[in-house]
């Protein structure tokens, strides 16, 4: 059976508004996106993302370190060098942005 087919409530268990939590936004995608080829300095995120603020960069990465889809690393440099990279659970966003991306194409 279709696991979007259910008639179920949503509530907080409910897959779909879990996933929803996570990606919602327009930044967090286009985050995920960026790490998905490999790991990447802020710096590098955030060129990449023409237009997003510091303030947003460093909240949607914070949001997908404590959700477990991302792992940071600090190296003791002057200054100090973050690189960020998809742990295996974000990397299976790579269907979901894939499916994204298929749908977009149709618009």
């Amino acid at each position: 059976m279709d696991s979007l087919a259910q008639n179920q409530a949503c509530n907080e268990e409910c897959p779909v508004k879990k996933t929803a939590e996570i990606i919602e936004g327009k930044w967090t995608t286009l985050v995920i996106r960026e790490l998905l080829p490999h790991k990447k300095r802020y710096s590098e995120i955030q060129r990449a993302l023409k237009g997003i603020s510091p303030k947003v960069l460093t909240s949607r990465l914070r949001l997908l370190e404590q959700k477990g889809l991302i792992t940071r690393t600090v190296y003791a440099t002057v200054p100090p060098t973050t690189e960020y990279e998809l742990t295996s659970i974000g990397r299976k966003l790579k269907e979901v942005l894939n499916a994204m991306a298929e749908f977009g194409k149709k618009l």
